[in-house]
């Protein structure tokens, strides 16, 4: 076959040799030119007809152990909009921040700066299920300002709590999972990225908060530090620290109006959260101690000092308690002994940092007119609430019921300003609701990206008001995919927890509103699963019901009966007085709560970014 005509001239050899030369340096330049609808930094220009993003930036936190990555941010609730301000120390060949359901690398939503050797671009991005990194067709983060300042490199961008891109995170109330990322090299293409060969982390904070301003501090406020007496910060990841804090004897009550964290210097990036615990008023003395809060010799007493005082984790300001509530601290019926817990996360393994971190505590011998109280909301410490293994989703609800309520709430009943979820490792979301009527009205709080490892006391957007007879339901999400065996309800890191700490007033007797499930009940469940399986020995009573639940053949059937149990059998409730008395009653085998009209999920109204031309 012949390939060219014996009459091609030279000439039309040499034509079409250029021409396929020109269409293929057409071809380079093209892909090392922008990519449809990334910024090119350098040619950014301000924009005067752009509204001026709202300043100062109030919200901050270290997104790094190195502190090279710092994140600001403002929460603009008219336009559904977050103001973000990205500081890099030293920027190399680029950056990456994103954000995904529980900070995996994978399906993320990001954006990107990044160099190609010769230009810089910004744009909106996504990672796949092997975390390849691609341009969105739709682009959302709006890049306001790029500038290199004395203190580093500034991103200023905004983007909408949610788009219409299905790849998009919707950005809600509750833990936001951060991710990041370092290039240190160029990228000739976005294209040619993948999370897992660069250096990363993640970071978790709260992105929506109240946007109501802080109240005025009285004239003779006070101030006390409960902090770590200049600790040597150990040479491991991660830490808990104890220090046991005296009050002065015989101080006369107080309210505490305030409190805040107080970080020494450097170590901003390590402290992961804070938390100060009041010891039992029946305990009449604790031994003073400076150690692990794991150390196994610690003193015994120091699990007595359970009761919240306050809670700090990274990226969170000030607490401010209403202008009309304080909490009561010193005077008859309180302890002078406080327990602070520091935990320290130090993954790059720093040694000999000395820290004296804590919290600062802001209180007046002028009472407010009511004391704040704290009471706990969902299920009881026991083992009898359980989670199968292998489950991607598994849920537990707790009750305070309307009985409860009735009998130990003022007629006015009591405000809610304030609430602390807690789960172990196993929890991945945490939801109470309040119900009036046996119809759902309104959520107290909420997170369904919830993280045990970012426990924080998180300010309601608006007060919620709970009356004498109301209903609260706190339902907790879990995922045992991990596990080969049962998770029970207990004190352990392995076992599980469903709390929430409410924070209200005016306080009352009623100091926890919990239940679990009617144990007669379960011995029934135990009993017609063992038999199921074709095991008529059961040995049902005569072993623990941690032993039970480790000793059943575990397969989807025994799972389901197990949710259907706990969402039809009578429950124990647990009304219990500051005393840890019950108040008077029946409180075994009681219905569980009728709901009969659900809260529709408030949706943000999405916004569409550009999209990107082919």
């Amino acid at each position: 076959m012949r390939i060219f005509s014996k009459n091609l001239r030279l000439q039309d050899i040499t034509i079409m040799y250029f021409t396929a030369l020109a269409a293929l340096m057409v071809i380079l330049v093209a892909s090392y030119q922008a990519p449809n609808n990334a910024v090119e930094v350098s040619s950014l220009k301000p924009n005067l007809s752009r509204p001026l993003p709202p300043l100062p930036m109030p919200f901050r936190v270290p997104l790094d152990p190195r502190g090279e990555l710092q994140l600001a941010w403002n929460v603009s609730y008219t336009n559904q909009e977050i103001y973000m301000e990205l500081r890099v120390a030293e920027l190399r060949h680029g950056v990456v921040l994103g954000m995904s359901d529980r900070g995996e690398l994978t399906n993320a939503d990001l954006l990107v700066l990044w160099d190609s050797g010769t230009q810089s671009y910004f744009g909106d991005a996504w990672s796949d299920s092997k975390g390849h990194v691609s341009l969105d067709s739709q682009q959302d983060y709006d890049l306001i300002e790029a500038k290199q300042k004395a203190e580093g490199y500034y991103l200023l961008f905004k983007r909408p709590f949610s788009t219409c891109d299905p790849r998009d995170y919707v950005i809600e109330e509750g833990t936001v999972h951060i991710i990041y990322g370092f290039l240190d090299k160029p990228l000739p293409s976005l294209e040619k990225l993948n999370l897992s060969e660069i250096r990363t982390g993640v970071q978790r904070v709260l992105m929506l908060r109240p946007d109501t301003p802080p109240p005025t501090l009285p004239p003779d406020v006070q101030m006390l530090d409960v902090v770590a007496p200049n600790v040597i910060i150990p040479n491991q990841e991660t830490t808990y620290w104890c220090y046991i804090h005296n009050l002065p004897e015989n101080l006369a009550k107080n309210h505490i109006v305030m409190y805040e964290s107080v970080i020494t210097p450097g170590n901003e990036a390590i402290v992961h959260h804070i938390e100060v615990f009041e010891c039992s008023p029946d305990i009449p003395a604790v031994p003073g101690y400076s150690g692990s809060c794991d150390e196994k010799m610690k003193p015994k007493k120091l699990n007595f000092c359970r009761h919240v005082l306050a809670a700090w984790a990274m990226g969170a300001e000030a607490f401010y308690y209403p202008p009309d509530a304080g909490l009561a601290m010193g005077g008859p019926g309180s302890s002078r002994f406080l327990r602070l817990e520091v935990h320290y996360h130090n993954p790059l393994l720093i040694s000999g940092r000395r820290d004296s971190s804590g919290i600062r505590l802001y209180y007046t011998p002028s009472l407010r007119r009511y004391d704040a109280g704290i009471m706990e909301l969902g299920l009881v410490y026991t083992p009898v609430m359980a989670i199968p293994p292998k489950q991607h989703t598994f849920y537990l609800s707790g009750y305070c019921t309307s009985k409860c309520t009735q009998t130990a709430l003022p007629s006015g009943g009591i405000y809610v300003f304030a609430s602390q979820l807690h789960t172990h490792l196993a929890g991945r979301g945490v939801r109470t609701i309040l119900v009036r009527g046996g119809k759902e009205l309104e959520v107290v709080q909420e997170d369904q990206h919830f993280s045990t490892h970012y426990q924080t006391i998180r300010v309601l957007r608006k007060m919620v008001n709970i009356l004498p007879g109301d209903v609260l339901i706190t339902k907790c999400t879990y995922n045992t995919e991990d596990r080969s065996k049962p998770t029970v309800g207990g004190f352990g890191i392995m076992e599980e927890m469903c709390v929430n700490y409410i924070h209200y007033y005016p306080r009352t007797q009623l100091e926890l509103c919990k239940s679990h499930i009617d144990q007669g009940y379960l011995q029934k469940y135990f009993n017609f699963i063992n038999r199921f399986h074709g095991n008529d020995q059961c040995v049902c009573g005569e072993v623990s019901v941690t032993e039970q639940f480790s000793q059943l053949e575990w397969d989807e059937f025994t799972g389901e009966v197990l949710d259907s149990l706990y969402n039809t059998a009578p429950i124990s409730m647990h009304c219990n007085q500051s005393t840890a008395r019950l108040f008077p009653g029946d409180w075994d085998k009681q219905p569980i709560p009728a709901v009969t009209s659900v809260l529709e999920k408030p949706q943000y109204t999405c916004k569409r970014g550009k999209l990107r031309t082919n």
